[in-house]
């Protein structure tokens, strides 16, 4: 089957749903193309394999049938893996831009005793065949059109940026950026060298660094040590004009977040990464208590809800249905989280209704989901959910 995604929402890419009948084209779209269906997964073949930094490298990938990708600069996929005989899925940003659409690449960071990144990093070669999902994600700057950006990331958080950098290049945007990214040494540097070279060849795109400390053969003269509210004016003079987006370590965006509350910039122009890409685990995802700690104004003085009435949260019995395994789950936590604490392994990446991967089809019983945009309206339409942000209604019967 051969399959044409062009770009710029002409058309669906492979792993987005095939139209609804009777839907009309979008302009420009070419009638009676192949699209790969709804809940299909994209296979994809390693291209190439790019050395970035000592610990860092860029995957490459083609589609298995011929096609083109399309995704929105800054947004991620899953991949479904197999390690050690293990199914394991993992989020990671789309590094490559919507521009150059014949090739998808990721670029991951070694992570010490990290599962994923690891494999990819020992095993991933041209050739090799993997399975994603995706694309997913609303952190892009497609989303929120601007005059003038400021880029700010630590770390592997720089790979949306990145993206975004590399399309707006690619399209000749007159757009101003400002890209300034924190890094333990000059060596850890992602993207260095083709970020100067765009610099140097756009007067609108602006790249500062700031770094820990010296690398060992390579010392540093810019801004040394952590990203502090002193080095925002000395990179972008005019920061309140900007739109900011913001992805790396969690502690970095919130000492980022606190930075810009302090010069009073209006946080409705900020916007960040809110979760990690990195290898997450089972581990990672603890589970909730058996109830919920009701804030102070809701707790009356004998320990009853502020009416006088007291507060018992119910429980639900779960069935996964192929697997044959049955758990309870309060209506106050999640599936997925109440899965965990029985001992199961369901398929999860982000834990927050973004990624997809714990899709799954409700059999009976009604959920309360509360997605951020892994999950389109027409899956919900045909009973599915993400059991990482789905709480229980009643007793359920899951397709898992």
């Amino acid at each position: 089957m051969t399959a044409l995604i062009s770009f710029n929402g002409v058309l669906d890419p492979p792993w987005r749903a095939a139209p609804d009948p009777g839907e009309q084209p979008k302009p420009g779209t070419p009638s009676g193309l192949p699209v790969w269906g709804e809940d299909a997964t994209a296979v994809l073949v390693c291209r190439q394999v790019q050395d970035v930094t000592d610990d860092v490298r860029t995957f490459l990938f083609q589609a298995d049938e011929p096609a083109l990708f399309q995704h929105d600069a800054g947004q991620f996929v899953t991949l479904n893996l197999e390690i050690d005989g293990r199914a394991v899925s993992r989020c990671y940003t789309i590094s490559s831009p919507p521009t150059r659409p014949h090739l998808l690449g990721i670029t991951v960071k070694r992570q010490p005793d990290g599962l994923v990144s690891n494999w990819l990093h020992d095993t991933m070669a041209p050739g090799t065949r993997i399975s994603a999902d995706g694309p997913f994600g609303v952190f892009t700057a497609a989303r929120h059109p601007s005059a003038k950006y400021l880029f700010l990331s630590a770390g592997s958080g720089i790979t949306p940026l990145m993206s975004m950098t590399r399309t707006m290049y690619d399209l000749g945007s007159d757009a101003d950026i400002v890209f300034l990214h924190s890094a333990r040494t000059p060596s850890d540097i992602i993207f260095r060298r083709e970020l100067e070279m765009m610099a140097s060849t756009v007067p609108t795109l602006h790249v500062a660094h700031v770094c820990e400390r010296d690398a060992p053969r390579d010392p540093w003269g810019g801004l040394r040590g952590l990203l502090t509210a002193d080095m925002l004016p000395l990179v972008a003079p005019d920061l309140t004009e900007r739109v900011v987006f913001c992805c790396g370590p969690a502690p970095y965006m919130a000492a980022v977040r606190q930075m810009l509350l302090d010069r009073g910039f209006d946080m409705q122009n900020y916007h960040e990464e809110s979760f990690s890409f990195g290898d997450l685990t089972v581990q990672e995802f603890p589970s909730p208590p058996g109830t919920q700690a009701a804030t102070d104004d809701e707790v009356g003085d004998d320990g009853t809800g502020g009416d006088g009435a007291r507060t018992v949260a119910r429980t639900f019995t779960v069935e996964f249905a192929r697997s044959g395994q049955t758990f309870t789950c309060g209506d106050d936590e999640n599936v997925l989280d109440a899965a965990y604490a029985a001992g199961l392994t369901p398929p999860s990446s982000c834990g927050q209704g973004m990624c997809g991967t714990c899709k799954t089809t409700v059999l009976s019983g009604t959920v309360d989901m509360q997605h951020n945009g892994g999950i389109r309206p027409r899956e919900i339409a045909q009973s599915k959910v993400l059991i990482c942000c789905s709480k229980p209604l009643s007793d359920l019967t899951i397709d898992s």
